[in-house]
């Protein structure tokens, strides 16, 4: 940090990464399992996963080019938006610009500031937010915890932007499941979409893998909300495939695509889709 790593040696972005491997290695033993999936995975969606800092993170000279460039380049090619919230206050409204740019809609996420400020960047989100949600886990990011007050949200708390959400009309999404005390809160909050995310291995948390979680908890974590998202590490069709066996309806990809940006433009970006998509 900064850049693209993560704490403790980026050990759970390493296990984000091989756990799909060993996912997909077994699904692929079984014909018939593989079949299955691949039925389940023609409907699974591909998201943009939100990400800023394009001067710490990415190596852009200046941070507002990035969100207009990486919008376009997955809008074009098919990719379902997502953006973020950051430090300061102009990566969410650069995001936000974007996507208005493009003419689409994009699951917005912000962090879990004190609820008047996020009740604020709802009112900022509102035009272009096909999804809105609450990063829960994002207070324990080190690039911000010592730049903003962040808090860990209470259920009670998350009801009550669930339900100012949901009367305009925006579904409601938790990001960052991740522990056991999370998927209790789940059950007590029940949002419309939980996101299993460990940030891609990004902030301090236990140690695992997002794909271990989606296998051990995704029965009792779709029984509480309506879709069911997860990212961290997901590189190819084959973890496609495995995250649909696993109960996911959305998967979340970020830093591929922002490699693919820098690497070969929007040709990168569309080539990536169609390997995830397994075209």
């Amino acid at each position: 940090m900064p850049g693209m790593g993560g704490p403790f040696l980026s050990r759970n972005f390493i296990a984000n990464c091989s756990d799909w491997n060993d996912f997909a290695k077994d699904l692929e033993s079984s014909s018939q399992r593989m079949e299955d999936a691949k039925e389940k995975a023609s409907s699974v969606k591909i998201r943009l996963a939100p990400m800023t800092g394009a001067v710490e993170n990415v190596g852009y000279d200046e941070e507002e080019p990035f969100y207009y460039d990486l919008i376009s380049a997955c809008h074009k090619a098919g990719v379902l938006l997502g953006i973020g919230d950051g430090v300061p206050d102009c990566k969410l409204l650069y995001g936000i610009d974007a996507v208005k740019k493009v003419g689409s809609k994009a699951a917005v996420f912000i962090k879990p500031y004190p609820d008047e400020k996020i009740f604020e960047r709802i009112e900022w989100a509102r035009p272009v937010a096909e999804y809105c949600g609450i990063d829960i886990d994002s207070s324990n990011i080190a690039t911000m915890r010592n730049l903003v007050h962040l808090e860990r949200k209470t259920p009670s708390q998350l009801l009550a932007v669930k339900k100012e959400l949901n009367s305009k009309g925006i579904p409601f999404v938790i990001k960052g499941i991740f522990l056991e005390e999370d998927v209790e809160m789940v059950k007590k909050v029940k949002p419309d979409v939980v996101f299993i995310s460990n940030h891609g291995g990004r902030v301090e948390t236990r140690e695992g893998s997002t794909a271990s979680f989606l296998k051990e908890h995704s029965s009792v974590l779709k029984a509480n909300c309506g879709e069911l998202w997860v990212d961290g590490g997901i590189r190819t069709y084959s973890h496609l495939l495995a995250a649909s066996e696993l109960g996911a309806t959305s998967v979340l990809v970020g830093r591929p695509f922002a490699s693919a940006l820098c690497r070969a433009g929007e040709k990168g970006v569309a080539e990536l889709f169609a390997t995830l998509r397994g075209l």
